[in-house]
């Protein structure tokens, strides 16, 4: 069953919060977070980015990149721009994106439900950039980003979260790209035991967005345990002594940041691909190759209108694809998603492309940018062509945790992102 706890989050200044809290560190390139935070010394993205203020060109594994991140903190902690709440609390933070609203619980999960997988991972990671989440937390000792988890919806905290929303909030404001971010605080003691307890029975949580986070944390739990196997108790549960942040870990490395929504509130684009040539193929020899998989219209839409169909732009236009059954009858839940049928019976059999997490014959566009950014890529030149796919179903995601497997790369994209900044967990 799920653990969760109230912490004593470090959060900005409510008049602040607009210009401190930005998005997360890995959906922009450095040279895009430079622009972003260009004349706002207050952008979060200056210590989950730290790069940006130092020389272009500057290995952003290198040790004085987590170093300025570490000064930049210890900044904006000094002036006041970030507070640590005086007691352990829950959060909730709301998003509204367009018509669509999502209402998380913030609080801290357990980094040993997440080796011993009551927290349900769907990805692999990548060595590097874990080994970079694990440095970022060390030097900082703090986790300055939450884990995106789902769990499936209980009446009963939805009903405690209607309530809760009723009131005022403590942080509000409507971020450059429209999404309007909201936060309250739950303090009352009966409160968040009710919460804790119907925690309790959920049997699993699972990552949507954040896995590399969520493994870092556990990393430097697992160290930790190592090396001091009986930590001393948390003492953060008031505000930041002067001088903080030289190394004086308080026990709190055992849990790590999230915020957790209820599965029937997410939102999931598609992870659309463009590929780099043809393969040595025409486009009538490609049509004809794919007509063995597909049924296809070769005047079709750029959005796919249901599972098993995509959009393939070629020369200039839309073609719609549809899988032939014999391709998607089967009962495997990896097996049946768009992404693995697309790897398995186009990219490579078609493309050559037997391995897309190396291979610089494709590309991933999250479907935040939408189809036209596909259109324009292919009408570059850069591009031979594109799919647009139907996003995945966050059920699909749950009964392929459930199962245990991993998803194909760049299977997810979820929307709207979390704010950095927004709470920060002091470890």
């Amino acid at each position: 069953m799920a653990t969760i706890k109230p912490f004593a989050a470090l959060r900005p200044r409510p008049d602040l919060a607009e210009k401190i809290c930005e998005l997360p560190y890995d959906v922009m390139s450095s040279e895009e977070a430079r622009e972003i935070a260009a004349g706002n010394p207050l952008s979060f993205l200056r210590l989950s980015k730290p790069e940006i203020e130092l020389p272009p060109g500057t290995d952003t594994y290198a040790p004085e990149v987590y170093a300025k991140g570490k000064e930049n903190f210890q900044r904006l902690i000094a002036d006041g721009a970030l507070r640590q709440e005086a007691q352990p609390c829950f959060y909730l933070y709301r998003q509204v994106m367009g018509k669509h609203c999502q209402v998380g619980l913030v609080a801290v999960a357990s980094c040993a439900e997440y080796v011993k997988g009551v927290i349900k991972k769907h990805e692999l990671t990548r060595p590097e950039k874990e080994d970079d989440r694990v440095r970022h937390i060390e030097t900082l000792n703090s986790q300055t980003g939450p884990v995106f988890l789902a769990y499936r919806a209980v009446p009963t905290l939805d009903e405690l979260v209607t309530k809760t929303v009723a009131g005022k909030p403590d942080i509000d404001f409507t971020a450059t790209d429209g999404v309007r971010h909201t936060s309250w605080t739950i303090r009352d003691t009966a409160t968040t035991q009710r919460i804790e307890q119907e925690f309790g029975r959920i049997p699993a949580l699972y990552i949507a967005d954040g896995h590399h986070r969520c493994a870092a944390a556990a990393r430097v739990y697992l160290k930790q345990k190592e090396t001091n196997p009986h930590p001393v108790p948390p003492l953060r549960d008031h505000p930041l002594p002067i001088g903080w942040g030289e190394g004086q870990g308080q026990g709190h490395a055992s849990q790590f940041l999230a915020v957790i929504f209820p599965h029937n509130q997410m939102q999931i684009l598609p992870y659309n691909r463009v590929l780099k040539d043809l393969n040595e193929m025409t486009s009538a020899k490609l049509l004809e190759k794919l007509d063995g998989v597909f049924v296809i219209k070769r005047t079709g839409s750029a959005r796919p209108a249901s599972k098993h169909e995509l959009g393939l732009y070629l020369d200039g236009k839309w073609h719609t694809l549809n899988f032939r059954p014999r391709f998607a009858a089967t009962t495997d839940p990896i097996e049946k998603l768009d992404v693995t049928l697309l790897q398995k019976f186009v990219l490579d059999p078609i493309f050559s492309i037997a391995d897309p997490r190396t291979s610089k014959r494709i590309h991933f566009v999250g479907g935040i940018r939408g189809t036209a950014e596909l259109e324009k890529l292919v009408n570059s030149g850069e591009y031979a062509c594109a799919f647009s796919l139907f996003p995945t179903s966050i059920e699909d995601l749950m009964t392929v945790a459930d199962a245990g497997g991993i998803m194909p790369p760049k299977s997810t994209w979820f929307e709207p992102k979390l704010r950095d900044g927004m709470f920060c967990h002091l470890i």
